[in-house]
């Protein structure tokens, strides 16, 4: 592992060795907290990239993996999933359930595992990109991958 990584990063990355996730984290110069800035920093495209959203929905958290490309249809997705309704965490919440900052939220390396929806769009690109636990950090992975690493459950969020 590589000790340069902020310790955020480090969590992440024990998780995805032990998950057998190849990816490795890379340390940006730049912040890249959204879809945009990490696609542009990339330089591929914003649908590529797996955008960590927290949102609460029946008095849990709920981590929503989507596509860089997508905004999240909160009411359309608790219908679908048949939740109460989901609605944008705080960034309190948010780092109370994963352990990161927004702009940072990795699909893993939380405190405890987290109900996961993984966009199901993400499955268009070979390659996939998601925080590594804080804005300067990202790695790549499969769609398999991510639905592996998260236990999640795909579907439909735009």
């Amino acid at each position: 592992m590589n000790d340069a990584l902020p310790t955020r990063s480090r969590l992440v990355a024990a998780a995805l060795e032990a998950a057998g996730v190849g990816g490795q984290i890379i340390v940006l110069p730049d912040a890249a907290s959204t879809a945009a800035l990490a696609a542009a920093a990339l330089d591929i495209e914003v649908g590529a990239i797996a955008n960590s959203l927290v949102f609460w929905s029946d008095d849990e958290p709920l981590l929503v993996m989507t596509s860089g490309a997508h905004r999240v249809d909160t009411k359309g997705l608790a219908e679908r999933l048949g939740r109460g309704a989901i609605r944008r965490a705080t960034p309190e919440q948010v780092l109370a359930a994963t352990g990161q900052p927004i702009g940072g939220v990795a699909p893993t390396g939380h405190p405890a595992p987290l109900t996961t929806i993984v966009d199901e769009a993400l499955a268009a690109f070979p390659e996939i990109w998601a925080a590594g636990g804080t804005p300067h950090t990202v790695f790549p992975l499969t769609f398999d991958e991510l639905v592996r690493l998260t236990g999640g459950t795909v579907a439909r969020v735009d």
